[in-house]
């Protein structure tokens, strides 16, 4: 069974304990969590039982250290993680009763935006190429080596996935299309959430937007994230609604990216697209149900009770 890589940035996050703690404000904060919409990913990824690693870079700190032992414990192949010279990059979160958030980053000019990709197992069977719109945000040179790497495994038949992630904070004055254009082109899967959606295909309804996306040949099937809505797939032929499941939400931090990885894993193990579907949404749901970025206790055991499918 083929593997699932991703590349992008590394970071701890630090986050208030308290709905409507404002970051202006002295309070507490928990922490530190590993994350980065990337590691979240890819640790789901793991957890489920799949081979796969991501590329990216730590700093020579306990922070770095505490990313790195998180995902080596949970099975995420780190050979191509590199360690540099500076700070850990982090990330301050708030959250609000409207659902909203707030996030300062550190991330610019850290080991997170120094990585570069590197690659020696030319033998080796990735399967999917998975990457997300903050890691193309935080900085153009982590951008131009994501796009190196989408290069090289769309040439050797990696199909590549793209989750748009936007996050405003990170992409500051640069225009949206210069950076995500690159990536919608090659890819085959795609998951935005509605409003990613209408930015990215620039029509408001979601038929017309659908079928915008659809001009481009290679894509294959849109993954619109709905959150407490669901989730609805897309072929070129086909549409299928997937409620979501109902649970107590302590903290939506990193759901959409689990949801991510479920989908693609039962995707890797021949799932018909609801069975996909059924298990990203478990997958998000499990990881929602607990406090932290990663700290959902995700295996492939309470996926299949959540959905009663055999993994």
């Amino acid at each position: 069974m083929g593997q699932i890589w991703t590349m992008g940035e590394l970071l701890v996050e630090i986050m208030r304990d308290k709905i409507d703690e404002g970051l202006s404000k002295c309070s507490t904060f928990l922490g530190p969590f590993p994350s980065g919409a990337p590691a979240i990913f890819i640790d789901t990824v793991a957890r489920l039982g799949h081979k796969g690693g991501i590329i990216g870079a730590v700093g020579n700190d306990d922070f770095g250290s505490c990313i790195l032992k998180r995902l080596a414990e949970d099975g995420v192949d780190c050979r191509y993680i590199n360690k540099l010279p500076g700070t850990t990059a982090t990330a301050f979160v708030t959250y609000f009763k409207n659902g909203s958030r707030k996030y300062i980053f550190h991330v610019d000019n850290t080991p997170a935006v120094q990585a570069k990709f590197e690659w020696i197992g030319d033998n080796e069977d990735i399967s999917y190429f998975h990457v997300m719109g903050s890691s193309l945000m935080a900085s153009d040179n982590l951008k131009n080596q994501i796009l190196h790497a989408i290069d090289f495994f769309w040439r050797k038949g990696t199909e590549i996935t793209f989750d748009p992630n936007i996050r405003k904070e990170l992409l500051g004055t640069r225009k949206l299309d210069d950076i995500i254009g690159p990536v919608l082109e090659k890819a085959s899967i795609l998951f935005p959430g509605l409003q990613e959606l209408s930015i990215i295909s620039g029509k408001k309804d979601i038929e017309s937007a659908i079928s915008k996306m659809f001009e481009n040949k290679n894509l294959k099937i849109i993954v619109l994230k709905l959150g407490s809505n669901g989730c609805a797939i897309y072929s070129r032929n086909n549409k299928l609604s997937i409620p979501a499941y109902k649970i107590i939400e302590r903290d939506p931090t990193g759901a959409g990216d689990c949801f991510d990885a479920g989908f693609i894993c039962g995707l890797l193990e021949n799932h018909n697209l609801e069975e996909c579907a059924k298990i990203a949404s478990a997958v998000g749901a499990i990881n929602a149900s607990a406090f932290g970025p990663m700290e959902g206790k995700i295996s492939r055991m309470d996926v299949a009770r959540m959905t009663g499918i055999k993994l």
